[in-house]
């Protein structure tokens, strides 16, 4: 199948169902197509923590549970079922003196960067490295290739921290920084005669990358996006004309697995959910406001304490006064567990659309590069368990 056959199928699913996926739960408690497909809600409904836990990571397992009541949505598994990203020629291993090349990187992000380095093998020009922070991917590159890498970055201490990184790992002499900004119209001239790389550039960083590959007509890009809703526009601006609208909200959908999480953290976010869903709750029983009225995020601190303490800070941020003694908190802690249950359950659908989302939008990408003359191939450089965002754009003139 080639991307413009994926992205038209991917399309016309998403535009067909968007009821099923557009709607949060967070913010209705029961969409309307709760009423449209009442077995469905009910199946949800019924299904223990175990089996929620166990499905809310599982792409292909969630589309199995909604084709059983929807057929059509069957063909979604074929559609975000991409070949694995291959290793382009044999590399070598970084050399065992590794503790400097690895200096200052935790250890899932160095997994990472080593399966990403190892997907698409060896550069093809000198290579320039995206929005390169502390330049931990140039380094690397730089070590295993000895290509000369240059790592492009407004931070002028990330910029500092990255050359005394590289001097230590001893590869200074080929890895370099430029000081720049990557959403600036002038940053697209360090691309011209380089292979770009980007390990998880998020919202407008990637999508710039992406145009200013192929107006400088780079050699090459090696591309994983991250957060697709990180952008400056209210709508998602794809490459090609499209009727399916995409918002932040709905572009946020395409990031939500947590596979990476631990148990505490798991443990952490349901009570998160749970308190500001009780918070909802609280806020429409003092206002009278049956309508979601959205709010600002929720510092980590707040949900760290004591329930009571979470409330007395959104009082005081919401500029609402309530005796907690009349309007007994512990009672809304409960809704807001079982509102939390609800949600998780029902959510379930909307999340059945998420990978289907995040490999529509990289087939935007992939053929807005074959229409610049690039061959591309678009697939998984590691397990999920290492990162969710695992999808690797590999384009070559």
């Amino acid at each position: 199948m080639s991307h413009g056959e994926r992205k038209a199928r991917l399309e016309a699913l998403l535009l067909g169902f968007q009821a099923l996926w557009r709607p949060q739960p967070f913010k209705i408690e029961t969409p309307d197509w709760c009423a449209a497909h009442p077995a469905l809600a009910a199946e949800l409904l019924a299904l223990d923590d175990e089996t929620v836990d166990r499905l809310m990571p599982d792409n292909q397992a969630l589309i199995a549970l909604l084709s059983g009541h929807l057929p059509e949505l069957a063909e979604l598994a074929r559609l975000i079922d991409l070949p694995p990203a291959s290793q382009a020629s044999p590399h070598p291993h970084p050399s065992d003196d590794g503790g400097r090349l690895f200096t200052d990187i935790p250890g899932r992000k160095q997994r990472q960067i080593v399966a990403y380095a190892a997907a698409f093998g060896q550069p093809r020009a000198p290579v320039l490295e995206w929005c390169a922070g502390k330049g931990h991917l140039g380094r690397l590159l730089a070590q295993r290739w000895h290509w000369p890498v240059a790592s492009l970055e407004v931070d002028a201490a990330l910029c500092e921290a990255g050359e005394d990184l590289a001097r230590r790992a001893q590869v200074d002499c080929m890895q370099h920084f430029v000081r720049a900004d990557a959403l600036a119209a002038g940053s697209a001239r360090h691309l011209a005669g380089r292979h770009a790389v980007a390990l998880h550039a998020c919202g407008d960083l990637h999508t710039r990358l992406i145009a200013a590959v192929a107006a400088s007509a780079s050699p090459a890009v090696d591309l994983v996006p991250c957060c697709y809703y990180r952008t400056a526009n209210e709508t998602y601006r794809p490459f090609a004309e499209t009727a399916l609208t995409l918002s932040r909200d709905d572009l946020h959908l395409a990031v939500t697995e947590t596979a990476t999480a631990s148990a505490k953290q798991q443990r952490q976010s349901r009570q998160a959910l749970a308190w500001k869903l009780a918070w909802v709750e609280l806020r429409r029983h003092l206002t009278g406001e049956a309508a979601y009225t959205p709010f600002p995020p929720v510092p980590e601190a707040w949900l760290r304490g004591r329930f009571g303490e979470f409330i007395d800070h959104m009082l005081e941020r919401s500029h609402l006064v309530a005796d907690l003694d009349a309007v007994t908190p512990d009672r809304f802690e409960a809704i807001g567990h079982a509102r939390a249950a609800r949600m998780r359950r029902l959510q379930l659908v909307r999340l059945a659309f998420r990978r289907p989302l995040e490999v529509w939008l990289l087939m935007d990408m992939a053929v807005f590069l074959e229409g610049h003359g690039y061959t591309v191939a678009v697939g998984p450089f590691c397990e999920p368990a290492l990162t969710p965002r695992n999808l690797l754009i590999s384009a070559r003139r």
